[in-house]
């Protein structure tokens, strides 16, 4: 199997049988699409299992309370198949088309590809709201705080990892909530993979579950114990290697 794409949904019912409409004639024949349902209160489950009845690529996760956006792709992507993890948010705002780019940044050597909203060149649009893009530029001040480099856009649901990469990165997250592609990236970057970041076209779509102001504080407060967690564990690494036994010449 080449390709697996992890689809996070909460109370998606509305939105994820577009989605699915828009990605799975796309998609090769060996693909797969796993729907994590991340204890939905609504339809979302019996919307994904009407359209696994008549397209087997489909397969639903259903998580039987509502964990997180990082606990349900991380759920996902360890119970993924293919050679290549896309993970993709439910909303379709990143048209699939967008994972060519992606691949093509894997084929020249990447280990990780992710999308972005930022630095696009002329042929490429992001549409948002100004109170949307202030948000997220704040937030990037806060992930540079927490030690990513290099990364303008952090947050752009849509990232393509290598098989192994994945389970070896997702098996090590501990974020559960929104903040975890800073984690992510974080790990990444300190086990040496290579990230590359590629403009794609985004636009926002009607129905976010993420409300800026509740959820971006809650974000930033994630990062920010996630940026003392990661100080204190480097703290416990110098000292294991201060009491390190020296050998003998």
């Amino acid at each position: 199997m080449r390709l697996s794409v992890v689809i996070p949904a909460y109370n998606e019912q509305a939105r994820l049988p577009g989605t699915l409409a828009l990605y799975l004639p796309s998609l090769p024949a060996d693909a797969e699409v796993l729907v994590v349902d991340d204890g939905s209160v609504d339809a979302t489950s019996a919307m994904a299992r009407a359209v696994a009845a008549a397209d087997g690529r489909v397969r639903l996760i259903r998580l039987p309370t509502n964990r997180g956006k990082g606990y349900a792709v991380r759920t996902g992507v360890l119970s993924a198949a293919g050679d290549r993890v896309l993970f993709a948010d439910a909303d379709a705002a990143t048209p699939i088309g967008e994972l060519a780019r992606l691949s093509a940044a894997m084929d020249a050597g990447a280990d990780v590809a992710i999308g972005s909203r930022e630095r696009l060149p002329a042929n490429l649009r992001v549409r948002t709201t100004p109170w949307r893009r202030f948000a997220g530029r704040t937030f990037h001040q806060i992930v540079r705080y927490a030690g990513v480099r290099g990364i303008v856009d952090t947050q752009c649901g849509f990232k393509l990892f290598r098989s192994a990469v994945a389970r070896d990165l997702f098996g090590r997250m501990r974020t559960d909530g929104f903040a975890f592609d800073v984690e992510l990236l974080l790990l990444a970057q300190a086990s040496g993979y290579r990230i590359a970041e590629v403009p794609v076209n985004w636009t926002h779509q009607p129905g976010s579950k993420v409300r800026v102001v509740r959820d971006g504080l809650k974000m930033a407060a994630d990062v920010v114990r996630l940026r003392m967690r990661l100080a204190a564990s480097h703290t416990v690494a110098r000292v294991a290697d201060n009491v390190r036994p020296s050998r003998s010449p």
